[in-house]
């Protein structure tokens, strides 16, 4: 089979191959049928070798990070899903800027930079994706943002070459960065801090995050706000205002706890939650004359 030979192929690179893959278990919504094959490198090596074997081969590929922003399709993913192994790339202090790979938790990146005494992640602290993902779409909470920390962003383009993108190349706005118009993949990142103590820094982290557990469902499967914020409204409270808190659509529900958050109450499918955003999109067009957009990834099949 095509996929039996490419997984050989991948696991000489020294890759971790899993083929059928469902993507139910690696993605922080709990939901997606199988990857054709899933591919998990180990450096960035890897990572161009299996890019250039997808393309000489005509077989899609698809990049993830940590799975925690993306709904994937009942019917899975052609092809090739590939990641960095979070152990890849550690986050280290180099030219008093903290550095890491994109698979590296932001949870992880976090904790490091506090125990190094350097603030302005605090933000991010609690928010359950990668690096990669998080530069990729300039993730943000509590008035923060990654653009207001990124210095320098590796990429791979689809010609194949690393290059080096500054803050003036990333193009960043509200959720967005010069990724998801380049094609190119997020490598590693290098953010400037400032320094502080690490006792101040933890009390911040921990203030984030009891307002997370306060205020967000965190007790269900999710990809965390659905819905990116309108300008000068916010999602949850126009969703809320339609009287939509609590709507579901079999196990796919709006949360009665945070409206702008949909939920896996147990066995919800993709269908299911689409089906439910779209009646979610309706009807606040329909009472507020605003479309919200998706803040989620689709991927896979239709």
């Amino acid at each position: 089979m095509r996929y039996d030979n490419l997984a050989s192929s991948f696991l000489r690179l020294g890759c971790k191959v899993e083929m059928n893959a469902p993507m139910s278990r690696i993605t922080s919504f709990r939901i997606g049928g199988p990857a054709d094959l899933l591919v998990t490198a180990s450096n960035y090596n890897d990572v161009i070798s299996v890019k250039q074997i997808c393309e000489s081969q005509s077989i899609p590929l698809t990049y993830m990070g940590n799975g925690s922003n993306m709904l994937v399709s009942d019917k899975g993913v052609d092809g090739i899903v590939l990641r960095m192994d979070s152990k890849t790339g550690e986050p280290a202090i180099e030219n008093d800027l903290v550095v890491c790979s994109a698979g590296v938790s932001l949870k992880k990146l976090c904790t490091f930079s506090k125990d190094a005494g350097l603030s302005g992640l605090e933000f991010a602290y609690g928010i359950p994706g990668s690096v990669g993902g998080a530069v990729y779409m300039n993730a943000g909470a509590y008035g923060g943002q990654f653009s207001d920390v990124v210095q320098w962003v590796d990429a791979l383009f689809p010609d194949g070459q690393i290059r080096r993108v500054d803050t003036q190349g990333l193009k960043f706005g509200y959720r967005h960065s010069v990724f998801m118009e380049n094609g190119a993949i997020v490598m590693a990142a290098a953010f400037r801090l400032t320094c502080d103590s690490p006792s101040s820094i933890a009390e911040r982290m921990d203030e984030f995050m009891r307002r997370r557990r306060d205020k967000q469902p965190l007790e269900y499967p999710s990809a965390g706000s659905f819905f990116k914020r309108p300008e000068g409204f916010y999602a949850g409270a126009l969703i809320e205002g339609s009287g939509l808190k609590g709507f579901s659509v079999g196990a796919a529900q709006v949360s009665d706890k945070h409206a702008g958050f949909i939920i896996n109450r147990g066995g919800a499918t993709c269908d299911e939650v689409i089906r439910l955003a779209e009646i979610v999109t309706k009807r606040v067009l329909l009472d507020s004359g605003i479309t919200l957009e998706p803040e989620v990834r689709f991927v896979g099949r239709n």
